[in-house]
C-alpha cells in the first residue's frame, strides 16, 4: 500500500495538491496549519500510520501552501473552508475523519459545519479557532496594525519561514468565520489534543472551542508539557493512537 498523487482543479483555475492512501473504512484527512504544508512531521506520519495499519487516507496542501497553486495575498480563512469543502466533495467517498491542525482546526471546524453528514469524527490538534482576530491581531506591534489598516498589507519577517505578507483583506474576512462567539454546531465526536505550554494556541483558547461545540462526545486531552508543535515522538504516537480511535466511533 503507497500514497499517490494528484491535483484538485478548482473553478478559478487554481489547483490543490494532494496525496492518497486508499483503504477500506473512514477516510481521514489531514488539514494542515498556517504556512504550513503536508509533508510536515504530523501529516507524514499519519501517511506511515495510514500505510502501516490499512487506513483510508488523504493530505493536501491549502491554496497558496507548498505545492498547491494561489496568490498568497488572496488567501483567506474562507477561500480555505471552500477548498476543502471540495476536498471532501471531489475526492472522498464515504465517512470522513478530519484531522485539522492548529488553523487547520478552525478550517476543519468550519466544514464540518458545512457537511454534517460527511463527517464521522474531528480530531483538532491546538485549534486555533478564530486565531486571525483573537490572537494574531492582538499581539501585532503598532507599526504593524497601521500599516494593515492604511496600506492594506504589512510584511512580517519570519526567521524560519522567511518574509511574507499580513494583508487587512485576510483580516476583515477571517472576522466572517468567526466561532467563539456562539454556539459551535457540530454534533460529531471531537477529540482535542492540546499543549499546555502552547504559546501561540494558550490551552484557555482551545478549551474554549471545546465548551462551545454542541456536541456531549467532546473529549479535551491536555498535555502539559506538550508546546504548540505537539511533534515529538510521545507526541506523534498519541496523536496516531486517537486517530485510529476517531475512526472507529
Amino acid at each position: 500500500m503507497t500514497e499517490t498523487s494528484g491535483f484538485l482543479e478548482r473553478p478559478d483555475g487554481e489547483r490543490l495538491a494532494w496525496r492518497r492512501v486508499e483503504a477500506q473504512g473512514p477516510t481521514v484527512i489531514w488539514v494542515g496549519g498556517w504556512r504550513s504544508d503536508m509533508g510536515g512531521t504530523k501529516a507524514e506520519a499519519l501517511a506511515e500510520a495510514a500505510v502501516a495499519r490499512g487506513w483510508s487516507y488523504l493530505r493536501y496542501d491549502h491554496f497558496a501552501h507548498g505545492a498547491s497553486s494561489g496568490d498568497w495575498h488572496w488567501a483567506t480563512i474562507g477561500r480555505w473552508r471552500e477548498d476543502l469543502i471540495a476536498v471532501i466533495d471531489d475526492l472522498v467517498r464515504g465517512p470522513v475523519v478530519l484531522v485539522g491542525s492548529s488553523m487547520g482546526g478552525w478550517v476543519a471546524s468550519l466544514a464540518a459545519i458545512a457537511r454534517p453528514d460527511r463527517i464521522s469524527a474531528l480530531v483538532l490538534v491546538a485549534p486555533a479557532a478564530d486565531f486571525a482576530h483573537r490572537l494574531m491581531w492582538p499581539n501585532l506591534s503598532d507599526e504593524a496594525r497601521h500599516d494593515i489598516m492604511q496600506t492594506g498589507i504589512h510584511t512580517v519577517t519570519d526567521d524560519f519561514d522567511g518574509p511574507y505578507d499580513l494583508t487587512r483583506t485576510f483580516f476583515d474576512e477571517a472576522r466572517h468565520w468567526s466561532l467563539l462567539d456562539a454556539a459551535v454546531p457540530i454534533h460529531a465526536p471531537v477529540r482535542i489534543l492540546q499543549g499546555q505550554l502552547d504559546e501561540p494556541v494558550p490551552w484557555e483558547h482551545a478549551l474554549e472551542l471545546a465548551d462551545r461545540i454542541e456536541g456531549d462526545d467532546v473529549v479535551f486531552n491536555l498535555i502539559k508539557d506538550g508546546d504548540h508543535r505537539l511533534s515529538r515522538p510521545q507526541d506523534l504516537a498519541r496523536l496516531i493512537q486517537i486517530v485510529g480511535e476517531a475512526r472507529g466511533l
